[in-house]
């Protein structure tokens, strides 16, 4: 539904403000919405060496799996 779209855009504002982008000072904010309807939020993480960077999408996947999620509704 729109409701639960916008839900997922809200979260994924909120997860922007964490970021973690010294070098090109861009955040990016993602909401990965698990089968049974829990939300996890991820943002960017930059490293020096930018091959060890890490997207919003992936470390919002990377906590969902972490817990136990692997199966996914929207992102």
């Amino acid at each position: 539904t729109e409701q639960e779209i916008q839900k997922l855009i809200d979260r994924a504002i909120v997860a922007r403000e964490k970021t973690y982008s010294p070098y090109s000072h861009f955040g990016v904010g993602a909401a990965l919405v698990c089968e049974d309807g829990s939300i996890y939020e991820g943002c960017n993480i930059e490293n020096a060496s930018f091959g060890l960077t890490n997207c919003a999408e992936r470390t919002a996947i990377f906590k969902a799996v972490s817990e136990g999620h692997t199966k996914f509704k929207a992102l």
